[in-house]
């Protein structure tokens, strides 16, 4: 009877604790483990009864009105070789149990919503405790624990009346901009909040710097100017309308300041507290990370218990590497292919920083963006390996490569690179395409896809390639060509972009990839930025120089052009059944399904428009911007990744989303959402996931998923100056005091 209604709990996304869940078997898994109801020998047990072993801190959390639940336990320690942290949450009695911690004094503190932080208590592993949360004195000290997310959602939207833009004479938008969403989109994933989290404290106020004895107005034109990274601020906003928008972030800022408030979020509940979180410091506080990596993506249990990479676009030319058994951090340099002439030409200050002042802190040649393992542990990542620009012959009109007899390249700006842990070698690798982010294929020449290739899709035979050393003869690259015809092949003299559509013949679109995620079906897909963005599947055929046929999928439009919900995808990937998921700039995760297409998938009729029954929208757990006036939230995920394998431990196929203003991953779980918050420090922001399993035998232990702090800014960070990016472990227990 009780193991009836504990299934029955998990099938309908409870996740509360009850005499069932502390049966002895792991809810994800269906491995044994340790009942944490009856102690063993060496074990303690609380008078709360909670059941702790010797590398163990538990207890219990009350707070003026008795236990506190869905309450953070926090417990962070300096004596090993980097900064470490472990959290849990609390159950319905206020119980938390902080399992395998290793061996070093601990700084334990309870935070939450409604609360300011407890006392920091000192204790060891193996000690039980007895918590005193401490209730928040004011909404207004209640409210700096929340998510940026529910204080970006403070900010206010213009009309969905003043658009089309009509310019700074007129009501301040660019006229470039004809849609309500084009201008959302801007302020979300698809610009401001793909390179850093708004809404955060070091956002939402105004720094001294800024603001002496300027308006707001004046306070924000300074701001957006600071650092390296002012230029590209300045030239977003402008593109929007930038005294337009310049006075929406005045106003936004003016408001809070003013003692405006955001609404509450609510505490974990269900599932959502059987998380644990542990975390790292690595690379240094002049660096951010962009991606990490721990495993193959087509086989998580490779690499197990091992090594983690990171890169460092453009702030610095290594690869940071931690050693989670050991809690070790060192570095990998990469570079340049020898003789390239590329020298470090670091972005200028565009306006002093408050936390940097004049100093040029990024200074990287080669922008390393995103890195991937393949199943020898190798890293291969997307790098810059010369200067200039400008492509080798090999790559150009007139060569005899194939791919450059169907399409010449005239210019790359990143490449690839790979790293061999065994020998401790990185090679640079030049090739014709632009490189982005990258993903391995499930095929016999472990082909390596790219994005980033502009007008192109660009690709690696990897095994060739180790095999010969020859990276112009182990590469290919195809233009993105829609069957316009119908006829079911790739047919010469296409149509090019901007000219008069002909049925008859064959069309290129200019839809290059942003996310890439080759299907188990052979097919690669892509995201497409922009409004209002797409989908691209591209059917690579049997010579994918000349035979690659695309298909190309937009986001519904009413007859006016406006997004009937969803729009504009950020990253995305593919799980096992061939299903497109994309986190949008609207604030919501997005499906697609291509089985779903009632008309034809190619011909003169697929224009992009020709299946809006594929797409599925979910609004992603964020409250509404200010006199917002489109479906979805104020989130602005920056990619959806697929947890294909169960990694995680919530199913095969979960997808789950960055959750950058929520501060979370966002677990899409049986179409409900489970957020897997960060508490600490304030601030968590992450461009992409990595789901290994170290032990399939090991329930809950045995698997999570991998993450890293992503944001240019890590300063911003509660912790402030000295901040380094992080690496975090999310593991999901059966229930919240599983040891």
């Amino acid at each position: 009877m009780c193991r009836t209604a504990w299934v029955m709990c998990l099938i309908i996304g409870l996740g509360a604790l009850s005499a069932c869940d502390r049966g002895n078997t792991d809810s994800q898994t269906g491995a044994e483990r340790t009942d944490t109801s009856t102690p063993a020998q060496g074990d303690s047990l609380s008078e709360g009864g909670v059941t702790i072993g010797d590398t163990d801190i538990g207890g219990v959390v009350s707070g003026p009105a008795g236990p506190e639940a869905g309450v953070w336990v926090i417990a962070e320690t300096t004596d090993l070789p980097t900064r470490f942290a472990r959290i849990v949450v609390t159950d319905d009695a206020g119980r938390f149990l902080v399992p395998d911690l290793p061996d070093a004094s601990y700084q334990v503190w309870v935070r939450g919503y409604g609360l300011v932080d407890s006392e920091k208590i000192t204790a060891a592993p193996g000690s039980q405790l007895a918590l005193e949360a401490r209730a928040a004195p004011s909404p207004a000290a209640a409210a700096e624990y929340y998510p940026a997310g529910y204080w970006y959602s403070l900010l206010e939207l213009p009309a969905r009346s003043d658009f089309p833009g009509t310019g700074p004479q007129g009501n301040g938008i660019s006229e470039s901009i004809t849609h309500y969403e084009d201008w959302v989109r801007r302020i979300g994933n698809n610009s401001c909040l793909a390179c850093h989290q708004l809404g955060s404290k070091a956002t939402r106020e105004i720094p001294d710097l800024f603001s002496d004895g300027r308006s707001s107005v004046e306070a924000w034109h300074q701001r957006v100017q600071a650092g390296q990274a002012g230029t590209g601020m300045v030239n977003i906003l402008a593109g929007m309308g930038m005294e337009r928008a310049v006075s929406l972030y005045a106003d936004w800022t003016d408001r809070i300041a003013g003692g405006e408030l955001p609404p509450t979020p609510p505490r974990p509940e269900g599932l959502e507290r059987n998380v644990v979180i542990t975390q790292w410091d690595w690379a240094d506080p002049r660096a951010y990370l962009h991606d990490v990596v721990s495993t193959d993506r087509r086989d998580p249990t490779v690499n197990a218990g091992g090594r983690l990479y990171g890169v460092l676009e453009n702030s610095a030319d290594y690869m940071p590497v931690l050693d989670p058994a050991t809690h070790d951090v060192s570095e990998v340099p990469i570079f340049p292919l020898p003789d390239s002439g590329y020298d470090p030409d670091p972005a200028p200050v565009s306006g002093p920083s408050v936390f940097w002042g004049e100093e040029q802190i990024w200074d990287s040649a080669t922008t390393a963006h995103n890195p991937m393992l393949d199943a020898d542990g190798r890293v291969w990542v997307t790098a810059r390996v010369r200067d200039p620009e400008e492509n080798p012959d090999f790559c150009r009109n007139g060569s005899d490569h194939p791919a450059a007899q169907a399409f010449p390249t005239e210019r790359a700006y990143r490449h690839l690179g790979v790293y061999e842990p065994a020998t401790d070698t990185y090679t640079p690798i030049d090739t014709c395409f632009s490189t982005h982010h990258l993903m391995f294929a499930e095929d016999a020449q472990n082909t390596l896809w790219t994005s980033g290739g502009r007008d192109v899709v660009g690709w690696l035979d990897v095994e060739q390639y180790l095999e010969t050393g020859d990276a112009a003869a182990s590469q290919g690259w195809t233009p993105t060509i829609l069957d316009t015809n119908g006829n079911g092949r790739r047919d010469e003299g296409y149509v090019e972009p901007g000219e008069s559509a002909d049925a008859s013949r064959d069309t290129r679109i200019q839809a290059g990839y942003y996310g890439v995620a080759p299907a188990p079906d052979g097919s690669v897909w892509g995201s497409t930025l922009g409004y209002p963005g797409g989908l691209v599947r591209l059917e690579p055929g049997d010579d994918p120089v000349n035979t690659a046929l695309a298909e190309y999928f937009e986001p519904p439009l009413d007859e006016n052009g406006n997004a009937i919900e969803g729009f504009s995808p950020r990253g995305m990937d593919i799980d096992r059944n061939g299903v497109a998921w994309a986190a949008m700039a609207s604030g919501h995760m997005a499906s697609f399904d291509r089985r779903l297409c009632e008309g034809p998938l190619n011909g003169p009729t697929a224009t992009g428009q020709h299946c809006p029954e594929g797409w599925t929208f979910y609004t992603e757990p964020l409250p509404k911007f200010r006199n917002q006036q489109h479906e979805g939230s104020a989130e602005g995920s920056y990619y959806t990744w697929v947890d294909q394998f169960n990694s995680l431990g919530l199913g095969a196929n979960t997808p789950i989303n960055t959750g950058n203003l929520s501060e979370a991953l966002l677990v899409l779980h049986h179409g409900e959402w489970v957020r897997l918050t960060v508490p600490y420090p304030l601030g968590f922001y992450t461009k992409w996931m990595d789901g290994r399993i170290d032990d399939p035998d090991g329930g809950w232990k045995g698997r999570g998923l991998w993450a890293t702090f992503s944001s240019r800014t890590p300063f911003h960070m509660e912790t402030g100056a000295g901040t380094t990016s992080k690496v975090y472990h999310f593991q999901m227990r059966p229930d919240p005091l599983a040891r």
